[in-house]
């Protein structure tokens, strides 16, 4: 009864945790994904390149990966809660000392180094905690609540500039460090979930060999214990290496069109004005495509996994057909097509790590994947910008993109070969293990 209790809740008090991580993607990544509107005054200011400038959100991005596996270890070491204080306090902490501008320097360690890693100690235990209070409704609640992302990037945009207008630029960043501060209390929130590990335990439960229950009472209960520190062992299983290495190709794409998008349209002879509403697409059809595959796939009718290599295909054949736009409603008819079945891959991502490793190593590999899939971020970018410019045409960025989400989509088909042999060998296991059994044992496991 102890295993039946402790499962998820599957609802309840868990929609109160979706709706404060909800708002932490929008305090966090949103923030991070409109930190552009002040590259330019910044850079004004400081009368430095472009270049140079740009390391601020550098830093805070590659803080942001590498504070990965700290704030998984931290998450599981405390709880989940006081990560997201902290990551709140640090984000803040980073806006608000940025306020006083000193140098660049000073720049790169407060509004890039202490906001990347306030953002990964609020994003990671935020996701974290989601997957952890649902099961069944796993894809749907982390769709909701990465969806908060979207929400806050298409309402910061307009909000940025007028704070920009009306306060100067430093004026923005410690408004934003103190709105940021509302991290914390989505963090108070977050009531932590102990026993969140023991429906795990209920599977292993009936693969135990019978006659020694007790055994069996015993490692349920130790399951939440032996699953409190850093599990770095996880590098070592298959199945694990093989979504990483999804990670790092899927990165390697994904942020190469948001990149040269723009310059694209420019090249076609596009007006400014429709331009800016590419990225206004992009925000809206992104939100409808998280949620609607959250939706689908809390259905249970495809298996997450299968869902994920669908609509990667679907990502790079839209992105093999961006680049035959003529005009700007092509454009924004294949960019929409990007944008959407971007958000159905965000929605699904993390609950497929979920599936491969358990919720036992969750946290662990959720620290470990983003820290592996930053090497695809930081790659990626430069090696499309290198391809434009051996061709000089932007199209071909595009192209480097789609062959590469090519190349995930046939990492997870061998993932998904891989794990369907290991559950038919465990199956066969079972099977020969209860033939062994005597008639007397097995007529007792079927009245249990």
């Amino acid at each position: 009864m102890q295993a039946k209790t402790s499962n998820p809740p599957d609802g309840g008090y868990g929609w109160v945790v979706v709706a404060s991580a909800f708002t932490v993607m929008g305090l966090t990544v949103a923030v991070l994904k409109t930190f552009g509107l002040l590259f330019f005054e910044i850079q004004q200011h400081f009368d430095e390149l472009a270049s140079t400038t740009s390391w601020i959100t550098s830093v805070a991005i590659t803080i942001f990966h590498l504070g990965a596996p700290v704030a998984s270890s931290l998450c599981a070491r405390y709880t989940h809660r006081a990560v997201v204080i902290t990551g709140g306090l640090l984000a803040f902490s980073g806006m608000a000392l940025g306020f006083l501008g000193l140098n660049m320097v000073w720049m790169y360690a407060t509004t890039g180094f202490l906001q990347g890693l306030g953002i990964s100690f609020s994003w990671i235990p935020a996701i974290s905690i989601v997957s952890h209070y649902f099961s069944k409704k796993r894809a749907l609640a982390s769709a909701i609540a990465s969806a908060g992302e979207c929400v806050f990037a298409f309402t910061f945009g307009p909000f940025f500039q007028w704070l920009i207008s009306q306060y100067g630029w430093k004026g923005a960043l410690l408004i934003i460090g103190g709105i940021q501060l509302n991290i914390c209390a989505c963090g108070v929130l977050m009531r932590p979930l102990a026993s969140s590990c023991l429906h795990e335990a209920r599977h292993y439960e009936t693969e135990t060999p019978p006659g020694d229950g007790e055994s069996r009472i015993k490692e349920e209960d130790k399951s939440p214990i032996t699953h409190k520190t850093f599990n770095w062992m996880l590098v070592r299983q298959p199945e694990f290496v093989l979504y990483a290495i999804f990670g790092i190709l899927a990165a390697m794409s994904f942020f190469v069109p948001p990149l040269f998008l723009v310059p694209l349209s420019y090249s076609m002879g596009i007006d400014d004005s429709w331009t800016a509403s590419l990225l206004s697409i992009l925000a809206v059809v992104d939100f409808a495509g998280r949620l609607l595959c959250g939706w689908y796939a809390n259905l249970h009718v495809t298996k997450s996994v299968h869902l994920l290599t669908v609509t990667i295909t679907l990502i790079s054949t839209s992105l093999m057909l961006l680049p035959l736009a003529n005009n700007y409603l092509s454009l924004a008819i294949f960019t929409g097509f990007y944008g959407f079945f971007f958000g159905t891959t965000v929605a699904i991502h993390i609950t497929v790590l979920a599936d491969v490793v358990g919720m036992p190593d969750f946290d662990s590999a959720l620290g470990l994947f983003m820290l592996i899939r930053s090497t695809g971020g930081f790659v990626g970018p430069p090696l499309a910008g290198l391809i434009v410019d051996m061709t000089g045409d932007y199209r071909a960025g595009f192209y480097m993109a789609g062959t590469t989400l090519i190349l995930s989509a046939v990492v997870l088909v061998t993932l998904d070969q891989l794990q369907q042999r290991k559950e038919k060998g465990i199956q066969t296991n079972t099977k020969q293990e209860n033939s062994a059994l005597p008639y007397s044992t097995l007529h007792l496991l079927k009245l249990q």
